[in-house]
């Protein structure tokens, strides 16, 4: 059966709602078939941006997803004859390409899992980590060891270098996941979490650490960016973002010349940034 997207979040609502312990309905498996298809192929997403610029959550689709967890059941899916061992729920396994998609995955122990999207001309580089849910756009670079989390939207043609974890989400579905625009560098070993906003052409420089607890000094514009009670941390469009200190408060503390990790922003993206970072784009 052929679900509209309507169609696709009233059974899905329907699902979610059924009491703990009932029995997997018949049509279960062709539902949550049919949301991974459908986020795959880009149609659907986990998270959208508005008019303004704002990203939200689509609770319906991360509902979904929490169904096929629900509703999956344990299966072997280790390769066959090989030396290792997966066991997972049969409704999200692995996904698998072909040359006709245009990724790259390079051999070596990367998993994207299903229901993530994932454009032409991204390379995946091993080992490395999609998470279902995630939207990773046209000629991004994730690197070796780096963790795209469940529902983060990653834009197109960035780089998440290497060890870098973008965050994920799927309860509470309201919550949005993190979100990292277009043309964004992530550096080695960083962190983005708990639905950070990471505007297009930003650095996020090697060792920065961002969290929804995360205050971000503006050393050019002289002000501080702080999450809120309704409102994510956002980094701004095009800032480069460096590992930073700021002394701690207290007599003791100031004795002992204790500090905390703080990022600052120390510019704004411009053409030296632009030329230190343009050799990427001969390694897609």
């Amino acid at each position: 059966m052929t679900f509209s997207h309507a169609q696709l979040e009233t059974r899905i609502l329907e699902l979610a709602a059924l009491p703990a312990g009932s029995p997997t309905p018949a049509d279960a498996a062709e539902v949550i078939e049919s949301l991974l298809t459908e986020l795959e192929s880009g149609a659907l997403r986990s998270a959208t941006r508005d008019a303004t610029g704002q990203w939200n959550a689509v609770p319906w689709v991360k509902r979904g997803i929490l169904v096929g967890f629900r509703f999956g059941t344990m299966i072997d899916l280790s390769p066959s004859g090989g030396a290792f061992s997966f066991v997972d729920k049969n409704t999200i396994p692995p996904q698998r390409f072909d040359v006709a998609r245009g990724v790259r995955v390079v051999p070596g122990g990367s998993t994207i899992r299903r229901g993530a999207y994932v454009a032409s001309g991204v390379v995946c580089m091993p080992p490395m980590f999609i998470n279902v849910g995630a939207h990773v756009g046209a000629g991004t670079m994730v690197d070796s060891h780096a963790l795209i989390g469940s529902c983060a939207q990653i834009g197109a043609r960035c780089h998440i270098s290497a060890a870098a974890q973008v965050g994920g989400v799927l309860e509470p579905v309201n919550a949005s996941p993190v979100i990292i625009e277009d043309d964004v560098i992530m550096g080695g070993n960083t962190g983005v979490y708990e639905g950070t906003v990471v505007r297009e052409k930003a650095v996020i420089a090697a060792g920065v650490v961002l969290t929804r607890g995360t205050p971000v000094y503006d050393l050019v514009r002289e002000t501080v960016y702080r999450a809120s009670a309704d409102a994510p941390l956002e980094i701004p469009a095009g800032a480069v973002v460096v590992p930073g200190a700021r002394s701690v408060k207290g007599d003791w503390g100031v004795e002992q010349g204790l500090s905390v990790q703080t990022p600052v922003i120390v510019k704004y993206r411009d053409e030296k940034t632009d030329l230190a970072t343009a050799l990427e784009g001969w390694l897609r």
